[in-house]
């Protein structure tokens, strides 16, 4: 009961961090402008995404830009198109692999080899984890690094965006649940050991017990 409760809440972490992760693969708020200096008061905001550029006016109309080319990209933004993709393609496969061996379905008969597939799908989540945490923390980096240098111009500086912050909280719950999953271990109902059952005595045709069920 409490193995099945752990896979119940760990499938529950993975499945909205999986979502999280998409969200966040969609979103073009992965850098947005630092008002600082100069830029303190702008008729408009500029949104970074990994698909396109947006700009805010003041008066709330937005306009957005689909990045024409993929090789023109900075190495952080490819990084990240790939390694969310991945990581998203990923949720959905340890999604199905979790639901095929948790103990509410009968994908598996065997308690053994139910536990062992939900530990793998645990394994797929946190592996999830890792590849959108890499590109998030390369991106902040590069973000922070940017700020803090003289020698960027203050109109191209930029800051952590909604994005990153919604792609780390993904990251904790897909680590979080994983390693709930990984933890899952076979019912103890089935232990492995088989239940042998003594013959049942035999009578003869004058209604008494055969001597050879006494030997």
């Amino acid at each position: 009961m409490v193995s099945a409760g752990l896979e119940i809440l760990g499938l529950s972490l993975c499945v909205i961090g999986s979502l999280l992760v998409m969200v966040a693969c969609g979103l073009p708020m992965w850098k947005v402008t630092a008002f600082i200096e100069a830029n303190i008061v702008v008729a408009q905001t500029i949104w970074d995404g990994l698909w396109m550029s947006c700009v805010v006016q003041s008066t709330g109309q937005m306009q957005c830009k689909v990045h024409d080319s993929v090789l023109a990209l900075s190495h952080d933004l490819q990084a990240a198109r790939a390694l969310t993709i991945i990581s998203s393609v990923m949720g959905v496969l340890g999604l199905m692999v979790v639901i095929a061996g948790a103990q509410c379905t009968n994908c598996i008969r065997t308690e053994y080899v139910k536990a062992r597939v939900v530990n793998a799908g645990g394994a797929i989540y946190i592996i999830s984890g890792v590849f959108v945490l890499v590109p998030l923390c390369w991106m902040a980096n590069n973000i922070i690094s940017d700020f803090y240098n003289p020698q960027v111009p203050a109109s191209k500086k930029r800051e952590i965006g909604a994005a990153l912050y919604i792609g780390w909280a993904a990251t904790a719950l897909l680590l979080i649940g994983g390693a709930l999953l990984c933890c899952s271990c076979p019912s103890s109902g089935n232990s492995g050991y088989s239940v042998k059952y003594a013959p049942t005595k035999r009578t003869t045709q004058n209604g008494d017990y055969d001597k050879r069920n006494y030997v």
